[in-house]
């Protein structure tokens, strides 16, 4: 599995799956740690790939909820019943909560999950 981000800047960022049969860091993970020791830090979009003609593959429950937390905007290439789409991490995180470093697990707030464009 192989995993690319996008800065807001448009700069690119990769990682790769370093599977074990003891487990090991997904490849969106290990995208993301590039992307942050190379010194971004807001992300536009991410997409994973799997090998033998696999194509994009969502994210799984840990780099969602990461995500999620660290990147509430990002924008997630994943397959669909539709086709592969783009779509909010919010969208994969329907009820989803919001975890910090400073406060824990915070209460459910539906406005998290509001488009911010629509906002007024």
């Amino acid at each position: 599995m192989g995993a690319a981000v996008r800065g807001v800047d448009g700069k690119m960022y990769g990682g790769i799956n370093l599977y074990h049969f003891t487990g090991g860091p997904c490849a969106e993970l290990v995208a993301l740690g590039h992307a942050r020791a190379s010194g971004a830090r807001e992300l536009s979009t991410i997409v994973a790939v799997g090998n033998y003609g696999r194509g994009p593959v969502g994210p799984c429950g840990r780099d969602r909820q990461v995500l999620f937390d660290d990147h509430p905007n990002i924008r997630v290439i994943l397959p669909t019943p539709e086709g592969v789409r783009s779509v909010r991490i919010r969208d994969l995180m329907p009820l989803g909560a919001v975890w910090t470093v400073e406060e824990g697990t915070q209460e459910f707030d539906p406005t998290v999950f509001e488009d911010a464009a629509a906002t007024p």
